[in-house]
């Protein structure tokens, strides 16, 4: 039975190959090898998708077959017994069957029924890394797509954005900067000052807002994408750490909608600024995850849970600023992971005192 999954696996995976390579042809000079099409992508993650489920409808239906012949053999255990002082053996299903032998087939359909229902843990888990992997793929072909149009437009802006844009680090006073970022449109996303409200929220929570405007708040997920809209728009990130060093950070962004996690889209540049290992010329796109909801870039863990609060993780060790509030810096190095951190400013292991994340539309900035 544990074959079995594999052997169609291989078939879908061998039927999908070959239909490429035929699709392809067979060139007489060799050709420089060439990347999948996005159509391609798209076909053998579904068929991994179906494949998924169709193995998990078939462990289902065995289950409820195997449960069914158990009942019967149970409820038959009693009518079957051997009479006392008879010696003719009891009469199952139109076969001779000695009591010793219907016990002992109940006991191996008790053990197969605990294999299978090993089996059903591991497709389950399985099927939830495959719609990882598909969630993957969907927010790569939106970030192609939104960075298509943005490259034909490149040569035209480049000379005005390069001169609006600011500097990627710009160390300042929070006072100043707080000023300075209200008065060009800006909109306050989270706040984070003193622990006073629990950031390790499920999806539907950090989607929809939680905590106080006054203090320590987020506003939503689906209010930030709401006001930024499916056009460009502008991250400021303010960290201020226990010995009253401050440091603001600004950078483009684009943010998709809940049909891709509300995934953050970030180019090369601001990526590599920002610590991450880029495989792509077309920058980098993180989606959201929460505890409950697993959208990471890590296929062996869920950042989530392994550290705390809802945030673009991406492989979990570049930044949170959703993290466990601490009022003090704990002596523990695994305490510590938990916490606000931002890798690129003051480590991996140091929990900040103070956060606060805003944004503004590029359109308000070209208004004002």
């Amino acid at each position: 039975m544990r074959c079995a999954p594999t052997a169609r696996a291989a078939l879908v995976l061998c039927a999908a190959t070959a239909g490429l390579l035929s699709a392809q042809g067979s060139p007489e000079p060799p050709e420089a090898p060439r990347f999948a099409s996005w159509d391609e992508v798209n076909v053998l993650a579904h068929g991994l998708l179906q494949l998924g489920h169709g193995l998990r409808e078939h462990v289902e239906r065995t289950r409820g077959q195997l449960g069914a012949l158990e009942q019967r053999l149970s409820m038959c255990g009693a009518a079957c017994k051997e009479p006392e002082g008879s010696a003719a053996p009891p009469l199952v299903a139109g076969n001779l069957v000695a009591p010793e032998t219907l016990h002992s087939l109940q006991t191996q359909l008790k053990a197969q029924n605990s294999k299978i229902q090993q089996l059903f843990q591991k497709v389950a888990q399985q099927q939830r890394h495959l719609e990882k992997q598909h969630l993957r793929i969907q927010n790569l072909q939106s970030q192609v797509d939104h960075l298509a149009p943005m490259h034909l437009g490149h040569r035209v802006a480049n000379t005005a954005r390069r001169k609006r844009l600011p500097k990627m680090s710009q160390p300042a006073g929070p006072a100043h900067n707080i000023s300075r970022l209200h008065n060009g449109g800006w909109t306050i996303i989270q706040r984070r000052q003193d622990g006073s409200v629990d950031f390790n929220q499920p999806w539907e929570a950090y989607k929809d807002g939680f905590g106080d405007p006054k203090g320590e708040f987020w506003l939503g997920l689906e209010k930030v994408h709401r006001i930024m809209g499916d056009r460009g728009s502008r991250l400021a990130v303010q960290l201020q750490d226990w010995e009253g060093n401050a440091e603001s950070l600004q950078f483009p962004v684009h943010l998709g909608g809940e049909d891709t996690a509300y995934s953050l889209q970030l180019t090369v540049p601001v990526a590599s600024k920002l610590g991450a290992t880029i495989d792509t010329p077309r920058g980098l796109s993180l989606p959201f995850s929460t505890w409950d909801q697993d959208h990471d870039l890590r296929g062996d863990k869920n950042c989530a849970k392994t550290l705390s609060g809802g945030w673009w993780f991406g492989t979990c060790s570049h930044s949170n600023l959703n993290g466990q509030y601490f009022h003090s810096i704990p002596r523990q190095r695994e305490q510590r992971k938990k916490g606000i951190f931002w890798k690129t400013w003051r480590g991996r292991y140091y929990p900040l005192q103070a956060t606060t994340i805003l944004i503004q539309p590029t359109a308000a900035e070209a208004a004002s």
